[in-house]
């Protein structure tokens, strides 16, 4: 068997197995995870909160944090999905409703899970203790995702590449310019 098929397997596997492996419950509470995160509502939300109570230090991680977002998306979603035409994963794999309500966009790669490690690494690097608060809803998002029948558990991965690539990003690219200028 070929690299492509052993990863359709394991692509196969791993999303049947997360969406019939999650309780009604906690399948509810990351719905309403992913509901805040939808059109970066709940990152917004962190970086106003940290840009108002957080001191300047906060304000910093709010900046990076929406900078960090603002690329993922625009990789994720305005280069990476147009050059990927992937359908979702089919319905028949899934044992709730849930599929119904999908975009219609390409799967490959997450957005969703783009933008929330994107936000939540570039605030970790300059205020831990708020990525540390900001990891657990990006990890609900990130399971939401495939859960939810939206993605593939690939997708996301990828989707926490380019994130975690926009915080490191984000963090370098004024060194390097200010480098490149002396």
């Amino acid at each position: 068997m070929d690299v492509r098929a052993q990863a359709r397997d394991a692509d196969r596997i791993l999303t049947q197995k997360t969406a019939s492996r999650v309780p009604p419950g906690v399948g509810k509470a990351l719905s309403v995870v992913e509901e805040a995160a939808q059109s970066t509502k709940l990152w917004c939300g962190a970086a106003a909160v940290m840009a108002a109570a957080g001191g300047r230090r906060g304000r910093a991680a709010a900046v990076a944090g929406l900078t960090a977002m603002t690329l993922a998306q625009l990789v994720s979603n305005g280069v990476c999905k147009q050059l990927a035409d992937r359908r979702r994963p089919p319905e028949q794999w899934f044992p709730h409703d849930e599929v119904e309500d999908r975009p219609d966009s390409s799967s490959f790669p997450s957005g969703h899970t783009a933008a929330a490690v994107a936000f939540t690494a570039a605030v970790a690097s300059v205020r831990p203790p708020a990525g540390a608060a900001c990891a657990v809803p990006a990890v609900m998002v990130a399971v939401e995702r495939v859960q939810s029948g939206a993605h593939y558990p690939s997708d996301v991965a990828a989707g926490a590449v380019i994130g975690c690539a926009s915080a490191w990003l984000t963090r370098r690219i004024p060194h390097l310019l200010l480098r490149r200028r002396l």
